[in-house]
């Protein structure tokens, strides 16, 4: 293999584990939750842990870790996160408790976050012009391979060996891509940075990222009825506020305001926040809708997105060449637009939709029915299709519209929004389809009180109640639910795509253009 390659499979690998151990824990939970003491935590609560510190040290340090791996060196930055993840993997592995687990988690999240961005630069400071194109694209399908084969992978290795495998696994993967770093990764680094590191504004950009990210979490978990929600996303607000303040103060920000000069820049982000809102909205709810309303089980519920999905995994790299030959404007446009065909597809889902039923002549076995071929597989297919046709020249408009030298903190805060946004758009479309599915039970059930606590316990938007004379019209309220999700998760997609097209501006050479003797590196990056 060329130097190149294998610059190629280190970046890959490095990102694909911080993806896969998003995704791969999620079918460990219960298992975890079975086998390991616990001194403070509940059951519920600790598995809920287990996922989210993860996700929320890996949010709220990535635009850190981004800055520091311009500042220090990306390979070098880039290595750390590699042995840090094996180390707090194999940890995670032998946990003994849960709380420890927990712990392990928060320093697996923390070592995560120097990898996602860290991969991206390594691509943009090495490849350019299509191959760099393709470069992108071929880490945007691997992205997309990890999120699919992840609880695959995951209930094998659970339900064959041990949950703890599920942490294992990442080992070999860390060395292969460490001897792949050391081997063939050149360093690279922010050649105009100065002696002093901006660690004010690095615990400003914590804060604030963390705060929003922990608030909405917690908030969610708790159905906001804990002030600690309240009060994190409080602590979020005010620092986003404080962070442009101190850019503008500071002599050498760790987020040079020079980046938001660059148009393609500002609304690849703007459109980021959009389209991965649009994610969130659109799957956590048709997930939960097709197991808890219509009867799907887990691995039937996941395996519904593979259709979709495999466009991605092998149709990615393609578009990544043609966004870097033509532009991304058009793609990234067309793309999101061709994603809320699909999502409007999924809001015609009626409530009668059912997996399978019960054989005429035979009460005790079952038979598949056409329902997911006429309700959900034209919908995966024509999403997939516009994911595949806008991911990778989203990150090729993103990659190409900052100056080299700050490659790793612009990738950085294009994931940051990537990860925040959604969790923030779930949180507040959660509260409104909360509202609304009582609301049509009450229109419904003029004899019962749906506001109180012990009703909501046993009948939410995620269940079907066991009582026979609630069934039908609780399967109403979440479709009708489900209808408005969509059509909200819709109106994102469309309103990225005009983002787009109307914002995103093609260069005459998507060749990267550095900065003539002289000039200014933001004025180049614009």
């Amino acid at each position: 293999m060329t130097t190149k390659r294998w610059i190629l499979v280190a970046a890959v690998l490095g990102s694909g584990i911080v993806f896969l151990d998003s995704t791969v824990v999620n079918v460990a939970l219960p298992r975890i939750g079975r086998d390991l003491p616990r001194t403070f935590l509940g059951v519920l609560e600790g598995q809920s842990y287990v996922y989210n510190a993860y996700l929320l040290t890996l949010s709220s340090l990535i635009i850190l870790a981004g800055a520091l791996s311009d500042f220090y060196g990306r390979r070098r930055m880039f290595l750390y996160g590699l042995i840090g993840f094996g180390a707090t993997s194999v940890l995670c592995g032998l946990a003994p408790t849960m709380e420890l687990l927990v712990l392990f988690r928060i320093l697996q999240g923390a070592a995560g976050a120097m990898l996602v961005p860290g991969s991206l630069a390594l691509l943009t400071a090495n490849f350019s012009g299509e191959e760099q194109g393709r470069a992108f694209g071929t880490w945007a399908g691997a992205s997309g391979a990890t999120t699919i084969l992840g609880p695959v992978i995951g209930g094998l290795l659970v339900d064959t060996i041990s949950w703890r495998a599920a942490f294992f696994i990442n080992v070999p993967l860390v060395l292969i891509a460490v001897w792949a770093t050391v081997k063939h990764v050149p360093e690279s680094r922010d050649e105009e940075a100065t002696a002093h590191f901006d660690w004010i504004g690095a615990i400003i950009v914590a804060l604030a990222v963390g705060g929003l990210a922990f608030g909405a979490i917690y908030g969610q978990q708790r159905a906001w009825r804990d002030p600690i929600g309240y009060v994190a996303l409080a602590v979020g607000v005010l620092g986003m506020i404080a962070l442009p303040i101190w850019m503008m103060r500071s002599a050498h920000p760790l987020i040079p305001p020079e980046l938001f000069r660059s148009r393609n820049f500002t609304v690849t982000n703007i459109s980021t926040l959009l389209i991965y809102g649009a994610l969130a909205v659109t799957f956590y709810y048709l997930t939960l809708f097709q197991q808890g309303t219509l009867g799907y089980t887990a691995a039937a519920a996941g395996a519904g997105a593979i259709p979709g999905s495999l466009l991605l995994i092998f149709f990615s790299r393609r578009f990544g060449a043609l966004a870097a030959r033509f532009g991304p404007r058009w793609f990234m446009a067309i793309g999101p637009a061709i994603m809320a065909l699909g999502v409007l597809w999924y809001s015609r889902v009626p409530a009668t939709s059912v997996p399978w039923r019960l054989q005429p002549n035979d009460p005790s076995s079952y038979v598949p029915t056409l329902s997911y071929l006429v309700d959900f597989l034209p919908g995966s297919l024509m999403f997939g299709a516009g994911l595949t046709m806008m991911v990778a020249p989203l990150t090729t408009a993103l990659m190409t519209s900052v100056p080299v030298h700050n490659s790793g903190v612009g990738s950085a805060i294009n994931n940051a929004i990537s990860r925040v946004g959604p969790q923030l758009a779930g949180a507040l479309v959660f509260i409104f389809l909360t509202a609304n599915f009582y609301a049509a039970l009450a229109s419904r059930l003029p004899g019962i009180d749906v506001s109180s606590t012990s009703f909501r316990n046993q009948v939410s938007p995620l269940n079907t109640p066991p009582d026979p004379h609630l069934v039908a019209v609780v399967r109403d309220a979440s479709t009708s639910s489900l209808h408005l999700a969509m059509m909200v998760g819709a109106a994102l997609l469309v309103a990225g795509a005009l983002v787009n097209a109307i914002g995103i501006r093609n260069a005459a050479s998507l060749e990267r253009q550095q900065p003539a003797a002289g000039e200014p590196a933001a004025q180049a990056g614009a």
